[in-house]
């Protein structure tokens, strides 16, 4: 029977650092007072596809049990709590874990919505599907527009605002 591995970059479960496979042969050497242990580096490192037994100091040793025991408690204490996202950060990843998919009518009608507006903007003077674009697709302040237009940003601002007019008497006839 295999002895599960200690890899925790392949594992989706904790896995307790009893099971980790490392083999202790003491190596003497009269060289170095050290003490060398053999690892499996296909236990460590996912690249690695067959076993590779390599001679390391203790303390390396040590380390690889440290890091795999605090690895395996923090799994262990997000499974416990659910804690999978921080949900103090602010950046929406609940709302991601929360998404329900659409249903096939709910995509119809995005699909339909998109181009819709698509050809609201496209129906826009160039200048103005450009800033309108600009602003509201690419995310640009209309301060930052207007120097990159070399125009004033009150002609900016106006010019979004009658675009946003034209786009919503199009989208409304569009419905009629």
């Amino acid at each position: 029977m295999d002895k599960p591995r200690a890899n925790m970059a392949r594992s989706t479960a904790p896995v307790p650092i009893s099971t980790a496979s490392i083999s202790v042969a003491h190596s003497p050497n009269t060289e170095m007072e050290e003490i060398m242990t053999t690892i499996n580096l296909r236990d460590y490192y996912p690249f690695y596809t067959h076993d590779y037994f390599i001679d390391v100091p203790d303390e390396v040793v040590e380390l690889f049990k440290e890091f795999d025991r605090k690895e395996a408690a923090y799994r262990l204490r997000t499974y416990r709590h659910k804690a999978y996202y921080s949900l103090d950060r602010n950046d929406g990843i609940e709302h991601e874990a929360l998404f329900v998919s659409l249903s096939p009518h709910e995509l119809y009608e995005r699909k339909i919505s998109m181009q819709e507006l698509h050809a609201a903007i496209s129906s826009l003077p160039d200048k103005q599907a450009k800033r309108v674009y600009a602003h509201f697709i690419l995310g640009m302040s209309q301060t930052d527009i207007a120097k990159a237009e070399g125009v004033s940003k009150m002609a900016v601002s106006y010019s979004i605002e009658r675009a946003l007019k034209s786009m919503e008497k199009y989208l409304k006839n569009s419905l009629d």
